[in-house]
């Protein structure tokens, strides 16, 4: 057993011991709190959580897949722009697009205002109430879509064209390939971008907070920290867990085992038609408009009140919150990198169970909403630090809880939950360079640590470099597990944002939260014009 193995090891037992401390815990006697909230509050937490995925996991379906193909399939004015632009909605967390949206839209709003002030007319305030469920899954539908658009655009990129002109010479309208041909052929990586979009709504706190609407995520914290009751949010978060291990099977199910597969190495790659007349105005005007609702209005809302509240930027305060996010931010994604370099190392180089297994379970984090992981994490914590009572009494400490409410315990729930996200880059980075110059650098009479450090790690460079940045700026948005687990008096910029929100201080949340849509912009752009010329 080399060292490889054994830190592999650690590692993915650092991973499960906190959701398995909740599986412990869920099936402790229940309170009477949990009795009141089973017999009365649960169904309509499982009815709000189940409208929200399956009415944004549809809509999201719908726009991200048409969208895919019209830019895939079609050559139009701007596409090339659209082609990355309409990936930007993603920069926006939802918390931040929901609390521009009522900005936008409520009394004293830009729209409103406009309409008393221009051209004399008082509207009926329900038709611009945008604080419920319609709203919610407007808000997460805009600004989730680009998971089902990106991964679908890119699984249509690599398709022959072969099939889209069979169908054409057969006399097939558009319309028709696009819902016989396209659809089914494409049907894994919808599922999967579709996937995503389910375990971000499920994440969602900001979002349903903020509107009022009560599902899961909220009930956990009210529970927590309104009712101090953590044995009932434990076992809300092991109902989370089943609900969620249901969904993924489903989505297995659902994914199937249907391959679609070249059947010749003479491939011609899908290449744009030329629309002319209306058609290329009908696909720029659906592509604009998408792009404007999900992206240019609310930046520019957000860069309107910035104008407003510029002088906080000057601030110390203001100085320490991008100093917190940036430090934890830097420290969590670079504990993931370090992680996930070890165990897709060890399962490049072994094929046994372990090496099978291990790769599942870097993954699980990012399966579990954040709530749920906040729950684990804290009772796993809670429980060491009782474990160490005596040992701080014999060190002359007062028995308290340390690890508990340190910062460390924060970070190592980053860790658990963006680990996956570090781990599928670097994972495709080892599976590009293969194992033969690995194989033959031993050959030549190195380790495999000095393999590794000497060949291996100069070759996936881009990989880790893509796997720290996309962590880093997922860490940098994150509400819940940061709201849960901060120690007292630590603030970040996204909860910095979402208090001021809260607080209906609309203007002083542009600030922060312009930066992190800056940053999370940029990180898009580096994506799709550096890494990808690699």
């Amino acid at each position: 057993m080399n060292m490889w193995t054994v830190l592999s090891i650690i590692f993915v037992l650092l991973v499960l011991l906190p959701n398995l401390s909740i599986i412990v815990q869920f099936f402790s006697e229940p309170n009477e709190n949990w009795l009141h909230i089973r017999e009365y509050m649960l169904q309509q937490y499982i009815q709000n959580t189940l409208v929200l995925v399956l009415f944004v996991g549809f809509l999201t379906l719908v726009i991200g897949t048409s969208l895919a193909w019209i830019i895939s399939a079609y050559d139009f004015p701007l596409r090339g722009f659209f082609q990355w632009g309409l990936i930007l909605p993603l920069a926006i967390p939802p918390y931040i697009g929901a609390y521009t949206y009522h900005g936008i839209l409520n009394y004293t709003g830009v729209i409103q205002t406009s309409l008393r002030n221009q051209f004399d007319m008082t509207v009926n305030q329900q038709y611009f109430n945008i604080m419920n469920m319609p709203g919610a899954i407007f808000i997460l539908t805009i600004f989730l879509f680009p998971y089902v658009f990106t991964i679908t655009k890119a699984f249509l990129a690599r398709q022959s064209t072969a099939l889209v002109e069979n169908a054409r010479i057969l006399g097939s309208s558009s319309w028709r390939i696009y819902f016989k041909v396209v659809l089914p052929i494409s049907r894994a990586a919808i599922i999967a971008g579709v996937s995503l979009v389910v375990l971000e709504v499920l994440n969602d706190y900001g979002v349903v907070s903020y509107y009022g609407i009560q599902t899961f995520t909220t009930a956990i914290f009210q529970t927590w920290f309104g009712m101090g009751d953590l044995q009932s949010a434990v076992k809300l978060a092991g109902t989370l867990m089943i609900i969620v291990l249901f969904l993924l099977v489903l989505e297995r199910i659902f994914r199937g085992r249907r391959r679609y597969s070249f059947t010749t190495t003479k491939v011609k790659l899908l290449q744009p038609v030329k629309l002319e007349g209306k058609q290329k105005w009908l696909a720029f005007s659906y592509c604009s408009f998408i792009f404007l609702i999900a992206f240019l209005i609310p930046i520019a809302q957000l860069l309107h009140w910035a104008t407003l509240t510029y002088k906080q930027f000057f601030s110390n305060e203001f100085w320490g919150l991008i100093w917190n996010s940036i430090t934890v931010a830097f420290i969590a994604a670079s504990m993931i990198v370090v992680i996930a370099v070890v165990i897709s190392n060890f399962a490049r180089l072994n094929r046994g169970m372990l090496a099978k297994t291990f790769p599942k379970v870097t993954i699980l984090g990012y399966s579990i909403p954040g709530a749920v992981i906040a729950v684990g994490i804290v009772t796993f914590f809670t429980a060491i630090d009782r474990e160490l009572f005596d040992f701080y009494e014999w060190l002359g400490l007062q028995p308290t809880l340390v690890i508990s409410t340190s910062i460390f315990m924060l970070i190592f729930a980053y860790v658990i939950r963006y680990l996956a996200v570090g781990y599928n880059s670097i994972e495709s980075g080892f599976d590009r360079i293969g194992t033969n110059f690995t194989e033959a650098s031993r050959m030549l009479g190195m380790s495999v640590t000095k393999s590794f450090f000497k060949v291996d790690m100069k070759l996936i460079r881009g990989a880790i470099f893509g796997g720290f940045i996309l962590a880093f700026i997922d860490i940098m948005k994150e509400l819940p597990l940061t709201l849960i687990l901060r120690p007292f008096n630590f603030d970040t910029l996204a909860t910095k944002a979402y208090q001021y929100a809260s607080d209906e201080m609309i203007h002083q949340a542009a600030i922060p939260s312009i930066i992190i849509v800056v940053v999370s912009a940029m990180a898009i752009y580096v994506f799709h014009h550096v890494l990808e010329k690699e």
